[in-house]
């Protein structure tokens, strides 16, 4: 039956339907983790924050992709929380359509931010003596401002596309509402989403080519002094394995979305939301570890911080 008001439409979220004996359980780690994302994200940012020594671009791309995975953990964990506390695992039309727009934001945020951060590295180690020319406070920003602007567009327009086809059914075989599993819910063609979903695959898949790219520049440069090296291990590594692990994430979901079977267990719907998961958790952890200059930053606040408490 042809839905004529997509606006009155209640998705039935299926992913948890093989996780109900569990639910107290899953809500006490899904809690847990979501803390504990925005707890070391807010750390990250906090430090540079106090820190003037640490106003520095690398830096500041750090922060920015340690709000943009609070941002994607918040579009993830409340309405799962909800969920595990319910009988009804449903999400109106709304609710899901603004679910969607911040998780994707979060995505290709992450995207451009990678991309950024390769760049900064790049001109770091490859042309050093041009560095501060290079990256101004002007340039800095020019580059946040582009990064957040060009996600927000990619969003809207995503949504946009979506929000015109009328749908068909109501079911959701995953524990949070994506746009592939939406479209394929249309009674009418989405030859539009798929062309559009296409080019943003092409765009970045572009941009991790020229992520890739940079580093090989910059391992050729990196390898000819130990300072150069240095550099290399402790912020061009950490940046290599974020990007890592959300390709590997996204991917997990891309390949569940679209070649995952009818069945639904919760190791699936785990793998399906392990970009807006693991990335926010993993991030800050690995940048915190390999800066020295954040990690002694961060020490000496908790070491302050137990003085204090002790007294």
């Amino acid at each position: 039956m042809l839905e004529q008001n997509n606006s009155q439409i209640l998705f039935q979220l299926q992913g948890l339907n093989d996780s109900l004996a569990n639910r107290q359980v899953f809500f006490v780690l899904a809690l847990t983790s979501y803390i504990f994302t925005v707890l070391v994200n807010l750390m990250l940012v906090v430090t540079v924050w106090l820190h003037k020594t640490l106003h520095r671009p690398a830096y500041v791309f750090m922060c920015n992709l340690c709000f943009n995975g609070i941002c994607g953990a918040s579009a993830f964990y409340p309405k799962l929380l909800h969920d595990l506390l319910s009988d009804h695992h449903v999400i109106t039309y709304n609710g899901c359509m603004t679910q969607m727009f911040f998780a994707y934001s979060y995505v290709f945020c992450e995207f451009s931010s990678l991309t950024v951060m390769a760049y900064d590295r790049y001109v770091a180690i490859c042309q050093p003596l041009r560095y501060r020319a290079l990256m101004t406070v002007q340039k800095v920003v020019q580059l946040l401002v582009f990064t957040w602007s060009l996600s927000l567009m990619e969003a809207a327009v995503g949504m946009a596309l979506i929000v015109g086809l009328p749908l068909c059914g109501r079911r959701l075989p995953k524990v949070f509402c994506t746009s592939w599993e939406v479209v394929k819910l249309s009674c009418s063609s989405t030859t539009a989403n798929n062309t559009y979903g296409f080019l943003l695959m092409v765009l970045h898949v572009s941009q991790t080519g020229l992520i890739l790219v940079s580093y090989i520049h910059l391992v050729r440069t990196a390898v000819r002094s130990q300072s150069d090296r240095r550099k290399f291990v402790q912020t061009c590594l950490p940046h290599l394995a974020a990007l890592l692990v959300f390709t590997v994430s996204l991917l997990f979901d891309t390949l569940f979305s679209r070649y995952g079977g009818g069945s639904v267990g919760a190791l699936q719907n785990l793998l399906a939301a392990e970009f807006l998961v693991v990335p926010p958790l993993l991030n800050p952890i690995m940048y915190g570890v390999n800066l020295k200059q954040v990690r002694t930053r961060i020490r000496v606040h908790l070491i302050l911080t137990a003085r204090l408490s002790g007294t």
